[in-house]
């Protein structure tokens, strides 16, 4: 039976006093900016809440589990996680097991901060990442296209110091009713606007403080595996929980000296900080415990991610998590990152390599390991090129196939072996000739593109920053240019597509790239070589 929760503001107050608490089987917050204002035009509106399922947890109870607390201030680069709770309180506890975006968008909303990378900004840079908060329009016009009537939005305080109608959300907790109307008349509005600025305040505090739009159901005593199976059921609807999402639910409730939760996530975001910046995924990390540690068929199935396989799995991790670590190294310096990698599963069969023989970091740089980075360089790129795929369908079995090969491998990596056992798949290496037409029309800003260029400018140093850069430039084909340049018109369409096309492609150096700019390549030759045969050499 569902029992009534009163408030928005009561059930906010709750998760500051920690009575509410997220699981550790709970996942990230996962709502955008957009779906957190949706969700509080919806409750002026007086639209449907929903319902959440609680799990009461008695204190005596509360060792027995890992709980987290609600993200209050997001911010798209360093803080994005639930943070552990360290030293939970001391009494009874209610965990989340539905409702969890909800309430944290409530949470950010009213309490706290959204901060996500302004396009156009470096994802170094603290100034891409703005402070944003929510504010509510006073003056809000209904938008019969999207349904909504009242205007949220996450701004700073520049933008909202813009338009003196916007009100900071956060301020209905904080400041008394009488003293939030009266602030109003302090405002530049005519009357009328007045009017509507105040109704549109008093209908915010109102739906805030006053509206009873908390309703739940709980759970008392269940076991864990009573609370995975309710927790699978309740998550099958909103925004989709992911197969490995509850898999790593999984693991994160079976072991037991590590935080699966932060060692998986810190992993990813370790992984993707490196070289020029990658976007491997929780998913790929999940697929490398179960490929690294030899742990059935490298699939997110139910029978893989039982106790004696997560217990397998939680030893072996601190070796996963260096041979992942060494795999990204070795892919940066293959020049590779999150532009330019067509398939991050790509990954997996070379980190398999590097734990198998346990590989250290001497691994990148030492001469006697030269071929060997080189035979893996090679094979990587050739099944990056691929258009029918590699790393497509049938991904598990061909994982599964490829381990059992380098398992048997006894020093080097076993390109052969492995190109057999794809063949058999369907999955050659071997290029027709039509496919390697398709390449030599390969086009700038095409993930293969810098793959393919690798393989055309051997020699490159490619640990330092690569750019693919055009070799007569791209300004010089505009109608103006190609017209100053004395070029007939008919010619005008098809050089301009042909001027993205690879033979017009190069690798430059970053440093070097910008210092070429527009020039032609006559011209950029003249000053970078001046002696004759280097020039033609090159």
């Amino acid at each position: 039976m569902y029992k009534p929760g009163g408030s928005i503001k009561a059930l906010v107050d709750k998760i500051i006093s920690r009575d509410y608490v997220l699981p550790a089987i709970q996942r990230e917050f996962v709502w955008n900016a957009d779906q957190i204002c949706d969700l509080f035009d919806s409750l002026m509106q007086g639209y449907p809440f929903g319902t959440f399922l609680f799990w009461k947890m008695e204190q005596h109870r509360l060792g027995e589990y890992k709980f987290y607390d609600f993200v209050r201030d997001f911010h798209e680069r360093d803080r994005f996680h639930c943070e552990l709770l360290q030293d939970p309180p001391e009494r009874q506890l209610t965990a989340v097991l539905d409702g969890q975006q909800r309430m944290t968008a409530l949470n950010i909303g009213l309490r706290g901060s959204f901060a996500w990378k302004m396009p156009g900004k470096r994802w170094t840079t603290d100034s891409a990442f703005p402070t944003r908060r929510l504010h509510l329009d006073l003056l809000s016009e209904a938008d019969a296209e999207s349904g909504s009537k009242f205007h949220f939005e996450f701004l700073t305080e520049q933008q909202a110091s813009e338009n003196n109608a916007w009100f900071r959300c956060g301020r209905v907790l904080t400041e008394g009713y009488d003293a939030l109307i009266d602030s109003l008349d302090d405002l530049d509005l005519d009357r009328e606007s007045l009017r509507v600025a105040r109704g549109t305040l008093r209908l915010f505090h109102r739906t805030i403080h006053d509206k009873d739009v908390i309703y739940y159901y709980e759970e008392e005593n269940q076991s864990l595996e009573d609370v995975l199976n309710i927790f699978i059921r309740m998550n099958s609807g909103g925004t989709p929980l992911s197969y490995s999402d509850l898999l790593l639910s999984i693991a994160v409730a079976q072991w037991e000296n590590i935080d699966a939760r932060d060692a998986i996530h810190s992993l990813v975001d370790e992984m993707n900080e490196e070289g020029d910046g990658f976007k491997f995924t929780k998913d790929l990390v999940l697929k490398a415990g179960l490929m690294l540690s030899d742990i059935g068929s490298v699939g997110f199935k139910v029978e893989n991610f039982n106790q004696a396989n997560m217990a397998i799995l939680e030893v072996n991790w601190p070796d996963i998590r260096a041979s992942m670590m060494l795999a990204v190294q070795l892919l940066a310096s293959f020049g590779l990152n999150s532009q330019n990698l067509r398939a991050e599963s790509a990954i997996l069969p070379i980190a398999y390599y590097l734990y198998k023989h346990k590989a250290e970091e001497s691994f990148l740089l030492r001469t006697e390991h030269a071929v060997d980075r080189e035979n893996i360089r090679r094979w990587l790129i050739r099944s990056l090129l691929k258009p029918s795929g590699i790393w497509g369908s049938g991904l598990d079995t061909l994982l599964t196939a490829l381990r059992e090969k380098i398992s048997a491998s006894l020093q080097t990596f076993p390109v052969q072996e492995l190109e057999a056992v794809m063949t058999a798949r369907g999955k050659t290496l071997t290029f027709t000739d039509v496919e390697i037409d398709e390449l030599c029309e390969v086009q700038y800003g095409d993930k293969r593109t810098f793959a393919l260029l690798s393989l055309i400018f051997p020699g490159f140093d490619f640990s330092r920053h690569f750019h693919v850069d055009h070799i007569y430039p791209q300004g010089r084909f505009s109608h103006s240019a190609l017209r100053r340049a004395g070029v007939s018109e008919p010619l005008w369409e098809a050089l301009k597509q042909k001027y993205n096309c690879l033979p017009n492609l190069q690798l430059l150096e970053g440093t070097i790239n910008n210092e070429k700019r527009q020039k032609m390549p006559h011209e950029w030759y003249a000053k970078t070589r001046p002696d004759p045969l280097a020039r033609k050499e090159h």
